[in-house]
Order: structure tokens, then C-alpha cells, then sequence
């Protein structure tokens, strides 16, 4: 199978649905991703930081870049003139300083609130109930140059479905618990951020608005 039939069988899989597609290109290289956005398709997922930039100085001006791992507050500098979403952001530390860097770079960035549901306690994310106290605590409210567009999670790396659809299930409750709540205009939920490639139809029948898929559309990972 081809990258561009591979992608083709995402998008007729989330047609009718809410649900888009983040293309995972880490650790492909720049000929590769091109495969892919020769299609028409533009918005791709990077988890380290330099490959991240690397990849946006080669490649068209016009990809949508989703930064989708671990991000270290040092880091965002780098990142912050041209990513296009920011999937992980784990505590109001972070949050703080890519405000900052989205004043000195003079744009708005959106990001999503990850939340640790999964049972591995090496997965990153706000504790469901600490993040709704922390929203209500308006300890997001000042950041003015972020828009904090919905939640990120991780399920647990299982064979076990019940399990994964539980945590999908509550990731999506406190989606909609905070999407219920008078929020200032900085947090405007739209996008859940839910599914890879081993559990994304599950993912996509709990409400998952971004699954983020790479191996099964570019092959094992380099």
C-alpha cells in the first residue's frame, strides 16, 4: 500500500464525522512527508523539537505542523514563530512561557490541555480533577495569546478495548464538563485529541475530533 492510498483510507474512514486526520511524520524524512502532501494533505505531527523545525525550513511554507510530544518549556522558543497547535501542554508552567513566546513572536498559538488517563504512570498530563480546579481556579485566564482549544490524551498501551474506551469515555466527560463552564474567551473547546494508530476507532466513536496516526500511513517507524 502507497502513502497516498493509505491516506486516502483515513479520509473515507472520517468522512461524516467530526474527526480529522494528524498525519505522525516523526523520524521520516522530508522526501517521505513530501509523498504525502503531493496528495493535498497538509497537517503533519512532529514529537521532537528539532526534527520539528528542521522539517519546517525544508519543507512548503504552508504545512500545518502539530507539535504531539513531550514539550520542554526551553524548547517552545524554537517552536513558537510557526507551529500550528501544541497537543501537549502538561502544566500552567508551560502554558505560561509559550504565552510568552507567542507575545515576542506577535501571534495567537492553539493548544490542548493534556490530561494523564491512562494507567502507565509514565505518560504525561493534568489529573482530570486537578485541571477542572485549575480552569476554575482561573489560573488560564491571562494568557491572552493562547488559545487553549480542547484536551490531548493518551490511552493505555493495552489490548484490553474496555479499558481504552473507559479512559477515552473520560477524557471526553471533562471535555464537555469544561466545555459547560463560563470560561473567558482564551478557552474555547473544539478539538479532542484522541487516537493512534492502534485505537483510533475507538476513539473516533467516543468523539475524538484529531487522531494522530503515523505507521499505519508511512510504514514502521526509522
Amino acid at each position: 500500500m502507497s502513502i497516498a492510498s493509505n491516506l486516502e483510507s483515513y479520509k473515507r474512514l472520517i468522512q461524516g464525522t467530526k474527526c480529522r486526520l494528524v498525519a505522525v511524520s516523526k523520524t521520516k524524512p522530508a522526501p517521505i512527508i513530501m509523498e504525502a502532501y503531493n496528495t493535498g494533505f497538509r497537517r503533519f505531527g512532529e514529537n521532537r523539537v528539532q526534527e520539528l523545525k528542521e522539517k519546517h525550513l525544508e519543507l512548503p511554507g504552508d504545512i500545518e505542523w502539530h507539535m504531539i510530544g513531550h514539550l520542554q518549556t526551553n524548547k517552545v522558543k524554537v517552536i513558537a514563530p510557526f507551529v500550528s497547535m501544541i497537543h501537549g501542554v502538561d502544566s500552567v508552567k508551560l502554558a505560561t512561557e509559550i504565552n510568552k513566546q507567542a507575545i515576542k513572536n506577535e501571534r495567537v498559538i492553539p493548544c490542548l490541555l493534556q490530561v494523564h488517563i491512562a494507567e502507565e504512570k509514565s505518560k504525561y498530563g493534568f489529573e482530570p480533577n486537578y485541571l477542572l480546579e485549575t480552569i476554575t481556579a482561573g489560573n488560564f485566564d491571562g494568557f491572552n495569546q493562547l488559545k487553549i482549544s480542547g484536551l490531548m490524551g493518551m490511552a493505555t498501551f493495552t489490548d484490553n478495548t474496555d479499558l481504552i474506551r473507559r479512559e477515552f469515555r473520560i477524557l471526553k466527560q471533562l471535555f464537555d464538563q469544561i466545555n459547560s463552564l463560563a470560561t473567558p474567551s482564551n478557552i474555547d473547546f473544539e478539538e479532542l485529541s484522541m487516537g493512534m494508530s492502534s485505537d483510533y476507532e475507538i476513539a473516533i466513536e467516543e468523539g475524538s475530533t484529531l487522531i494522530r496516526i503515523g505507521s499505519n500511513i508511512f510504514g514502521t517507524r526509522n
